[in-house]
């Protein structure tokens, strides 16, 4: 059918303009995306240059060099040390097992340090180089390099590794520290990016724990270009971190080293503070143990062999141990009394052996009694019915806060694991954790020292230098951070009448320095250096009326856990004094036999500043001395000879 001409110039028309209408849209989108494609690659350059740099550029964190810890006189106590150890990359290395065997008949690779390695390698990228072996020989690294065609995946590196000088003698001042685990992740709110660091080391107890943060330091940063599978290709630049804190401690490493050494052989523990400063000089507990064996992880067997030793080696006795305090308390019961007006200095005591209260007897250590006692004849010879009658008298709420003022009782802070705070009992605190009221007898078991009383060896070292100065010294371990000086520990003047404190003071000369003094046997002649102090034996089983009536069993005669504990605290010199000293042995027997004699020689190691001269002890003791003085010199010696071989 023939189309009409005018149906025909309609339909070209409608034709045109719906062709104008799409090249007019068709136009349009090419201009709107050739102005988004300007926008992007014109305008937005920078930005999407950025976003592809950060795609083929990754930050890697730099660990911080950790802060090193020094003693009083600038001997290195904990330090860096340069380190090689052999890392792999999984996805490098092919054929592990193959690889691992291969090193393996270079370089010898312990079993538990590679199972801790193949372990972390299957829980961390393929790309992250994980360490098979740590500290190895010079020798060990030219033997990889020679062979590493047949080594794929594993390098050689250079880092740092903490390394502790002078080994058991500081263990439980300093700690160790160890890798991150995932308890300690656990343990942090919001753990800092450089904690999941593969390997990286933290404090794990003692003053390496307690002041991590200072310690630590601020990590850095690296910029490396990396491939599509996050291979590091090239390092572009990096920006070093901040170093850790360098700490100086208050603690004399020779002294020190000395006290570890008189211990030797007992389950004990000594402290040495300067009254003027409160500085502790020398904080021990023995026997104790390597924290190197720690630093990459202990051994099971190493680790059984410390925590299977009943004498503790673990256990920080110095702070953490509390004992009954036995006779070392009684300056605290005598000052109380003197405080509260109840007794004077010339007023006296009888003392039969025994003191009869509610109907049960409590007994002096002198079954026969010691007669009339006055304060410093009741300290000189430690009669025990005195105080039971003078603390009756003086109640226990005011013994109680007589003891805190002297130190007792307190947690004093100090960064160390587990400062214990001891306990000194008042009516308030049975009614409370017991619900009992408190008793009569409760007082007079408190009176010498016993029942719910318990202290630690720092605390009886601050006890006997608020007495020595009248001052609250407060114990510090930390000198100075950064050459920086921390407080001292000085202390201002107790609110107690230094014409009581001096009674006290007699009493305490009298033990050491009078003839018939518990600790007599245990004095100081040099002129100049007397020593004041009191003796203390600590029950830990009770003596039945039976045993009594039949004869107490000599301590030598019973299993050594059920021996009582020796303790001792003192002075010197009396005049002027300069350190006090605290010892404690666990179930040494009695405080004059035990404990004494290993805190004088303590005390004459400290005030000589080395060896003292043998005419600073007794006559009779002298030839003993010598030959003690030799066996300890050759015995530091050969640790001595160890801690050069660890630095």
């Amino acid at each position: 059918m023939k189309r009409n001409p005018r149906e025909i110039e309609q339909t070209h028309r409608k034709l045109s303009r719906r062709a104008l209408v799409v090249g007019g849209l068709q136009l349009g989108f090419v201009g709107a995306l050739g102005m988004r494609m300007r926008y992007m690659q014109v305008d937005q350059a920078d930005e999407f240059r950025l976003l592809a740099e950060e795609n083929r550029v990754n930050i890697r964190l730099i660990a911080p060099s950790r802060g090193e810890l020094f003693d009083r006189n600038g001997i290195p106590l904990a330090r860096n040390v340069p380190s090689y150890r052999l890392v792999m990359v999984r996805e490098d290395a092919g054929d592990i097992d193959t690889t691992i065997a291969n090193l393996a008949k270079l370089v010898d690779l312990d079993p538990d340090e590679l199972n801790r390695a193949l372990d972390e390698m299957r829980r961390r990228p393929p790309f992250l180089p994980i360490t098979l072996a740590d500290r190895v020989s010079w020798e060990d690294i030219s033997r990889v390099a020679v062979n590493a065609p047949a080594l794929p995946g594993v390098t050689p590196e250079v880092g740092l590794t903490r390394v502790y000088p002078h080994g058991p003698d500081l263990a439980h001042v300093v700690g160790y520290v160890g890798p991150v685990s995932d308890y300690d992740l656990e343990q942090i709110e919001d753990p800092e990016p450089v904690l999941r660091i593969p390997r990286f080391q933290i404090g794990k107890v003692g003053l390496e724990a307690r002041e991590e943060d200072l310690l630590r330091g601020k990590a850095g940063a690296k910029r490396v270009e990396v491939n599509a599978t996050g291979r590091v290709m090239r390092e572009l630049d990096r920006r070093e971190g901040q170093p850790g804190a360098d700490l100086q401690l208050t603690v004399d490493a020779d002294l020190q080293s000395y006290v570890q050494a008189r211990l030797a052989g007992e389950s004990a523990s000594a402290v040495v503070i300067d009254c003027e400063t409160g500085d502790l000089c020398a904080i021990s507990s023995a026997p104790s143990f390597d924290p190197n064996l720690f630093v990459q992880g202990i051994s099971v067997a190493d680790y059984r062999m410390l925590t299977e030793d009943k004498y503790r080696p673990l256990a920080n006795k110095s702070v953490q141990g509390t004992y009954p305090p036995g006779s070392t308390f009684k300056m605290v019961t005598a000052l109380a009394a003197l405080e509260a007006g109840v007794v004077g200095p010339g007023d006296t005591v009888w003392c039969p052996g025994y003191l009869s209260i509610s109907g049960r007897r409590f007994h002096c250590w002198k079954g026969g009694g010691h007669g009339h006692m006055n304060l410093q004849d009741s300290l000189k010879q430690s009669c025990d019915v005195y105080y039971y009658d003078v603390a009756i008298k003086t109640g226990i709420d005011a013994i109680s806060s007589m003891a805190r003022r002297l130190g007792l009782g307190v947690r004093h802070e100090l960064p160390m694991s587990a400062v214990a705070r001891g306990l000194a009992p008042d009516r308030a605190w049975k009614q409370e954790v017991h619900n009992q009221t408190w008793l009569v007898g409760d007082t007079a078991n408190a009176a010498i020292g016993q029942g719910y009383m318990l202290a630690s060896p720092l605390q009886l070292a601050v006890m006997a230098a608020r007495i020595a100065t009248g001052r609250a010294v407060t114990p510090r371990l930390v000198k100075s951070v950064n050459g920086v000086e921390r407080p001292s520990g000085r202390g201002e003047p107790l609110d107690i009448n230094e014409n009581h404190l001096r009674q006290v003071r007699r009493g305490m000369d009298e033990v050491t320095n009078g003839r018939g003094g518990t600790a007599y046997r245990s004095r100081i002649i040099a002129e100049g250096f007397q020593m004041a102090g009191k003796t203390g034996t600590s029950q830990v089983r009770n003596i039945t009326k039976a045993e009594r009536a039949a004869g107490v069993i000599n301590n030598r005669d019973l299993p050594w856990e059920r021996r009582d504990h020796a303790l001792f605290v003192c002075f010197a010199p009396l005049e002027a004094p300069r350190y006090a000293v605290s010892v404690v042995v666990e179930h040494g027997g009695g405080g004059s036999t035990a404990a004494a004699p290993i805190a004088r020689d303590v005390m004459l190691q400290a005030l000589y500043k080395g060896t003292p001269p043998l005419e600073a002890y007794p006559t009779a003791d002298r030839e003993k001395m010598r030959e003690q003085q030799e066996k300890l010199q050759r015995e530091r010696h050969n640790r001595q000879s160890g801690a050069s071989d660890r630095a």
